[in-house]
C-alpha cells in the first residue's frame, strides 16, 4: 500500500512540475492596438509606431519591424515577398501610451519612392524570452511637411535678428544715434601712415594670398582704400605686391580712387602695386626679401592668410615697423596677435568698411546684428540657467519648465 502511495506523489510532483514549466514557457498575450502614423511636421524620415499591452501581461521588450512596399489600394494587404528589417528592441511599457519613434527612414528617390509605403509590426518578449507573434499595423506613408516644427525656433531668431537689422537702418536713416565702439587698429592707420612719412620711409600693404572671391579679400581692399587716401594725403609712398592678378587690378582702382578723393591724382603711381606670383611661398619670398631691403615703417596684412602670416609679421617685427593685421582665419590670429601691434580679429576685420566709411545703412546693419546676437546670447544663458536651477530640484516647477525650453529651442 505504502508503494502505491510513493507511486501516486511521484506522479503527482512530475504533473505538477511538468505544468509549472509548460506555464513558465508560455509567450505573454500578443500586442493589441498596433497602429503607424506619420510624425507631423518633419522631413518625412519619421514614424511613430504604437501599441498595447494587455493585462496583466509580463512583457520585456517590444520588437518592431518594417518593410517597405509598393503603393496599394485603400483596405488591401502588403505583399507577402516584401523583406522585413527589424528597426528596435525597446521597452514595452515604458510611457503612458507605450510607442515608439522611427526615425533615419529611406526618404530619397534611391532609397524608395516618395509614395511608398511602410508596413510595421509589433511582438512582445517575455520575461522568459518567449516572443509572440508578430501584429501588423496599417500601411503608412512618411511625408515630408512644408513647415518643419524644429525648425521654428530657428525661424524666431533669423525674423528677430531680420526685424533688428531693418529698425536700426531705419534709425540711422531718420539721423539717430547708431555709433559702434572705436575699433583701435583701424585708428592707427593715421598714425602708421604718419610715422612712415616723417622717417621717409614707405608702407607695405599686403592683401592676403587669395583671389576676389574670397570675401577676406574684398575686406582687405576695401580697408586698402582708407590705407591710400591717408598716404595720398601725407605724400606717402605704398607699396601693395599681389599674389593674384584680379586682385592687382582691383588694388590699383581702389588705389586711384583714393588719390582722386585726395586730390592729388598725380602722386598715382600704378607701378608700385604689382602683381608676383600665385605660388604661395614665392610670393611670401619675395615680400620679405622686400621687407628687407626696403624697411617699410608702417606694415599692413588684410585679407586670408596661412602658413606664411608668422613669416610677414616677424619680418615686420624685426624691421622696427608698426603692423597692422586683420584675418578671420583662426588658425593664424595669435601669430598675428603676437607679433604685430594691432589686430582685427574676426567680425572687426569685416565691420571695417562701414567703421572706416561711416555709411549709416551699413552701421546700422551693424548694429541690428550685434541686438540679435545679445537676442541669442540671452536665450541660451536662460536656458543654462533654467537646467542649473532644475537640476536640484528634478520633480518641481522648474524641471518643467528647463524641459519645455529645451524642447522648443531643439535641446
Amino acid at each position: 500500500m505504502q508503494r502505491i502511495w510513493r507511486v501516486c506523489a511521484t506522479l503527482a510532483t512530475i504533473a505538477t512540475l511538468s505544468g509549472l514549466s509548460a506555464f513558465a514557457a508560455a509567450a505573454p498575450p500578443a500586442p493589441t492596438d498596433v497602429s503607424a502614423v506619420d510624425v507631423p511636421g518633419d522631413g518625412g524620415a519619421a514614424i511613430h509606431v504604437r501599441w498595447s499591452v494587455p493585462a496583466p501581461a509580463e512583457t520585456k521588450l517590444a520588437v518592431i519591424e518594417r518593410r517597405i512596399v509598393a503603393p496599394v489600394k485603400e483596405g488591401e494587404a502588403a505583399p507577402a515577398d516584401a523583406p522585413w528589417t527589424e528597426v528596435a528592441r525597446v521597452d514595452a511599457k515604458k510611457g503612458a501610451e507605450p510607442g515608439y519613434t522611427v526615425s533615419g527612414l529611406p526618404n530619397s528617390e534611391a532609397d524608395r519612392h516618395a509614395s511608398d509605403q511602410i508596413v510595421f509590426r509589433v511582438a512582445f518578449i517575455g520575461v522568459d524570452d518567449q516572443q509572440t507573434a508578430f501584429v501588423e499595423a496599417a500601411p503608412v506613408v512618411a511625408r515630408a511637411n512644408l513647415i518643419l516644427f524644429k525648425k521654428i525656433p530657428l525661424a524666431i531668431v533669423c525674423a528677430v535678428v531680420f526685424a533688428s537689422v531693418l529698425g536700426w537702418i531705419f534709425l540711422a536713416r531718420s539721423g539717430g544715434s547708431v555709433r559702434i565702439r572705436r575699433i583701435a587698429a583701424l585708428e592707427a592707420i593715421d598714425e602708421a601712415v604718419g610715422r612712415a612719412t616723417e622717417m621717409g620711409r614707405p608702407v607695405l600693404f599686403v592683401p592676403g594670398i587669395q583671389d576676389m572671391n574670397d570675401i577676406q579679400t574684398v575686406a582687405g581692399v576695401t580697408i586698402l582704400g582708407r590705407v591710400a587716401k591717408t598716404a595720398a594725403e601725407y605724400d606717402a609712398k605704398l607699396e601693395v605686391p599681389t599674389s593674384r592678378s584680379i586682385v592687382m587690378t582691383a588694388a590699383r582702382e581702389t588705389v586711384q580712387s583714393a588719390h582722386f578723393a585726395a586730390g592729388r591724382p598725380e602722386t598715382y603711381d600704378e607701378s608700385a602695386i604689382r602683381y608676383i606670383t600665385d605660388e604661395q611661398f614665392g610670393y611670401v619670398a619675395y615680400v620679405a626679401g622686400r621687407m628687407v631691403r626696403e624697411k617699410p615703417a608702417a606694415c599692413f596684412y588684410m585679407g586670408a592668410f596661412y602658413a606664411e602670416s608668422l613669416v610677414l609679421a616677424e619680418n615686420g617685427n624685426a624691421i622696427g615697423a608698426i603692423q597692422v593685421a586683420g584675418t578671420a582665419e583662426a588658425s593664424q590670429l595669435p601669430f598675428f596677435v603676437a607679433a604685430c601691434d594691432y589686430t582685427l580679429i574676426g567680425e572687426e576685420f569685416y565691420a571695417a568698411s562701414a567703421y572706416l566709411s561711416g555709411e549709416r545703412d551699413q552701421l546700422g546693419s551693424i548694429k541690428g546684428q550685434d541686438a540679435g546676437k545679445l537676442f541669442a546670447a540671452a536665450a541660451i544663458l536662460t536656458g543654462v540657467v533654467l537646467a542649473t536651477l532644475a537640476s536640484f530640484t528634478p520633480s518641481g516647477p522648474l524641471a518643467g519648465v528647463s524641459s519645455a525650453f529645451r524642447a522648443f529651442f531643439g535641446g
